[in-house]
C-alpha cells in the first residue's frame, strides 16, 4: 500500500515545498528593482518602441483602456494520469487568469467555481492522451489553453481576456 502511495506523497511534499520556497523568495512589492515586467511579451514587439510596464508591473496589452489584471490562482492543480489499473503519473499545473481592468475581486468570489471547470478541463484533457508524450508542444498546449479559457469565460463571461499556464510539470510513477 505504501509503494502506491509514495508517489503521490512525494508530489504533495514537493509542491508544498515549492509553494513555501517560492514565498519566502518572493520579491517585495516596495523594492522597485525587482518589478518585473509581463514574462510573456509579444515576440514580434519593435524592442524601440516597447512600451514601459504599467504601474502593477503588467504590461498593458492594449485590451481595455486602463490595462488587464492578471490574478494567480492560489492552489496548484494536480491531475493524476491513469492507466486501467493505476496511477502512471502525476501533472502539476499553476493557472492566471487575465481578467479586465477591476474584475480580479470577481475571480477571487467565483475561485471555487473555477477550480472546479479547470479541474474537469484537465481531467478530460488527460484522459484524451493530452498529457502523454511530448505534451508541452505548442499544438497541445494551445487546444488545453483554449478549453481552460471557454471554461473560464462560462464561469466570468467576457471580462476574461487569457487564461495563462504559468508552470506545468509531469512526475512519472515509479
Amino acid at each position: 500500500m505504501l509503494k502506491k502511495l509514495f508517489p503521490l506523497i512525494l508530489a504533495l511534499v514537493g509542491t508544498g515545498a515549492g509553494v513555501g520556497a517560492g514565498l519566502v523568495l518572493a520579491p517585495s512589492d516596495e523594492d522597485p528593482k525587482h518589478v518585473a515586467a509581463d514574462a510573456h511579451d509579444d515576440e514580434h514587439a519593435d524592442k524601440d518602441h516597447a512600451e514601459p510596464p504599467a504601474a502593477d508591473g503588467h504590461k498593458d496589452d492594449g485590451h481595455s483602456g486602463s490595462g488587464n489584471e492578471y490574478v494567480k490562482m492560489n492552489n496548484q492543480f494536480v491531475i493524476p494520469i491513469m492507466s486501467t489499473e493505476r496511477v502512471e503519473a502525476l501533472v502539476v499545473a499553476s493557472l492566471s487568469i487575465e481578467v479586465s481592468s477591476g474584475g480580479s475581486q470577481a475571480v477571487y468570489e467565483r475561485e471555487p467555481k473555477l477550480r472546479d471547470v479547470f479541474l474537469q478541463v484537465m481531467f478530460d484533457h488527460a484522459n484524451i492522451g493530452g498529457f502523454e508524450g511530448a505534451f508541452t508542444a505548442g499544438e497541445r498546449m494551445d487546444i488545453l489553453r483554449s478549453a481552460l479559457l471557454d471554461a473560464a469565460r462560462s464561469v466570468l463571461g467576457t471580462d476574461v481576456k487569457d487564461v495563462l499556464i504559468t508552470e506545468i510539470a509531469r512526475q512519472d510513477a515509479a
